[in-house]
């Protein structure tokens, strides 16, 4: 698993064993969306941010990948939906393992919605996904959710249970919601053996977004997977900044904001 390893540590601080990642995959599924207008320039802010790794669809790697400000850790999506499918849980897989390999992917993510309708389909082709990345060395990013009708996304249960399905698939990182309360998340992170990240959620204010990641951290979550609510900030570097100083550096809110952010 050497293979593994080695792109591990361009997603994973070595020191912390934390991270932040920025999905900026919204596109596929929302279209010309605010902030990802110009992929080279919110590339470059989020790297001059200090994040660790983006979330890229194949075919914005070309875009924007690596061309300008500081190297960051690339993860290429796999899975895919628009919100015109009258059922937007249902995802489907649009690249390949070996497709992410050509474009230099550190890691591939897939999209898992428990308690959808096409559920099973979602957790055959991710069965099939962590095969092909034990055979080629590639780190997979799991990102699950508990979504459906009647299902609760902030039910510690059913979180639980992704959290556990994914483990159980081969994740070697998990993302998934945050409960909102930190000692039921932090039974949820103490039961699984691999990194669990928290999902940033809706856009909110700048010390409300960064307290919940902070709650999240101090109970076991390894970090933030984090899209609209930093890449649609005023100034997306200097947000991500703060991110990386609570992750990273244990910093309070306020404190990360008003270091030379």
């Amino acid at each position: 698993m050497i293979g593994k390893a080695i792109r591990l540590e361009r997603i994973m601080n070595r020191n912390t064993g934390r991270t932040v990642i920025i999905p900026m995959d919204h596109g596929f599924s929302l279209g010309q969306i605010y902030g990802l207008h110009d992929m080279p320039q919110v590339i470059s802010a989020v790297s001059e941010g200090g994040a660790n790794a983006i979330v890229l669809h194949k075919g914005m790697v070309r875009h924007g990948h690596r061309k300008a400000g500081s190297d960051i850790g690339l993860i290429v999506h796999l899975s895919a939906s628009t919100s015109l499918n009258p059922d937007p849980n249902d995802k489907v897989l649009v690249c390949s393992v070996e497709e992410a390999i050509a474009l230099g992917a550190d890691c591939v993510s897939i999209h898992i919605n428990l308690g959808s309708a096409n559920e099973s389909k979602m957790i055959e082709e991710a069965g099939d996904i962590s095969r092909q990345c034990t055979r080629w060395g590639m780190p997979l990013l799991v990102m699950i959710y508990p979504r459906g009708k009647g299902v609760n996304p902030t039910d510690p249960v059913a979180i639980g249970l992704c959290v556990r399905v994914a483990e159980e698939l081969g994740a070697d990182i998990i993302k998934t919601s945050y409960t909102g309360d930190p000692m039921s998340f932090a039974a949820i992170t103490r039961a699984c053996a691999v990194p669990v990240l928290v999902a940033g959620g809706e856009k909110g204010g700048d010390l409300e977004s960064l307290a919940m990641i902070r709650e999240a951290v101090g109970a076991g979550a390894a970090g933030v997977a984090m899209g609209r609510n930093a890449f649609q900030r005023d100034d997306p570097a200097r947000f991500i900044r703060a991110i990386t100083r609570v992750v990273h550096h244990d910093a309070t809110p306020e404190d990360a904001l008003g270091s030379g952010a």
